[in-house]
């Protein structure tokens, strides 16, 4: 096992900036997740730290050894790409050895490791398989095989369930947190799915143009988000965003949304007077309230899903969705009201959408 650190790293493809000054400490043994959408630079930094892309700038290093310009073969890391990458000729067995083959194992070491990682992943009766008799789900488990086989000191993840159905990733998530658990070895692993960096990430770096947003455990991401970005980003369904702005009214400190509905701040939320803000709320802290009380409006979709009723209303100008526990006797165009959980909102700053604090 190792520490990865990756200290001011850049890098262009012509003109264009896809890593701009990028800094990441991946602790020893950690479950480390890169998440952002799609041409965020997440992939691109993956394959620096693999030896697939040259570095413009800055350092890579693996257990204190800097990489920039070590082989990729000499940088003790496996990588389990998205489409699998098996070789069609080969059985299972084969497959999952042949980077051991190359160099230069015994054959009883090599029927150990293999005899090893088939028991974890449940491949053992699959061995004498080619790849084509196996399901999406089996492939991938040869491709983590593979990578478990070399023992290296860091894994190296690219999307590798975004192939597989939902039901499948599911359970795979656990199977990697699973090999995780069992082998504690550094992991680095790519996904533009946040529910994924949630549920598996010891930590997650969150990126959006080359650029990292903010990095923290899932819970800090969640509840403290630095930016609207990164709050619109982590955590399903998205996070509701009303514009407005601070007012004090008869001594206290309120939160005035375009279309005239007014929410107290939390002291903490100091904030001058007339600042131009937005008040960031997550869909499962609305719940149902009486008339004049909280946020109303016009019910523009209900969708219930037995244990939630998830609904969204116009506001005005606003439209937001609410995720109810409790159980929705309306219909689309009805009025209704919703009290937002005041202690788990975020005030950002509209003009910098920095968060400001939690209200």
């Amino acid at each position: 096992m190792a520490a990865v650190e990756i200290r001011n790293v850049a890098k262009s493809f012509g003109p264009t900036d896809i890593i701009r000054n990028v800094t990441v400490e991946v602790p020893d043994g950690a479950f480390v997740v890169l998440v952002g959408p799609s041409g965020c630079g997440k992939s691109t930094l993956l394959r620096m730290i693999a030896g697939l892309e040259d570095i413009d700038k800055g350092e890579i290093s693996i257990g204190g050894r800097v990489i920039n310009d070590v082989e990729p073969k000499h940088r003790d890391i496996a990588m389990v790409f998205q489409n699998y990458a098996l070789y069609p000729h080969m059985t299972i067995a084969e497959n999952m050895g042949f980077s051991l083959r190359l160099a230069r194992q015994s054959k009883k070491e090599i029927e150990e490791r293999v005899q090893e990682a088939a028991r974890i992943l449940g491949l053992s009766e699959y061995l004498h398989r080619y790849p084509k008799q196996l399901s999406g789900g089996q492939r991938q488990r040869v491709a983590m095989g593979r990578a478990i086989v070399r023992q290296p000191q860091v894994f190296l993840f690219d999307e590798p369930l975004s192939n597989l159905d939902a039901k499948l990733r599911v359970q795979m998530r656990g199977e990697l947190k699973d090999m995780h658990a069992r082998f504690k070895t550094t992991t680095i692993y790519v996904t533009h799915d946040q529910i994924e960096a949630m549920t598996m990430a010891d930590l997650i770096v969150v990126m959006r143009d080359g650029v990292v947003e903010q990095i923290g455990t899932p819970l800090d991401l969640y509840d403290y988000p630095a930016n609207m970005f990164v709050g619109s980003f982590i955590g399903s369904p998205a996070m509701n965003f009303l514009k407005g702005a601070v007012r004090q009214v008869n001594g206290q400190q309120v939160f005035e949304t375009g279309s005239g509905f007014r929410l107290p701040l939390h002291a903490a939320a100091a904030a001058p007077d007339g600042l131009m803000a937005t008040l960031g709320i997550r869909p499962e802290h609305l719940s149902l309230s009486r008339a004049g009380e909280g946020l109303a409006g016009r019910i523009v979709t209900i969708e219930p899903t037995g244990s939630e009723t998830f609904v969204v209303l116009q506001l005005g100008e606003d439209r937001i969705s609410a995720l109810l526990r409790q159980r929705l006797t309306a219909s689309v165009g009805d009025e209704l009201w919703l009290a937002p959980q005041l202690d788990t909102t975020h005030l950002f700053d509209s003009a910098t959408t920095k968060r400001l604090t939690g209200s």
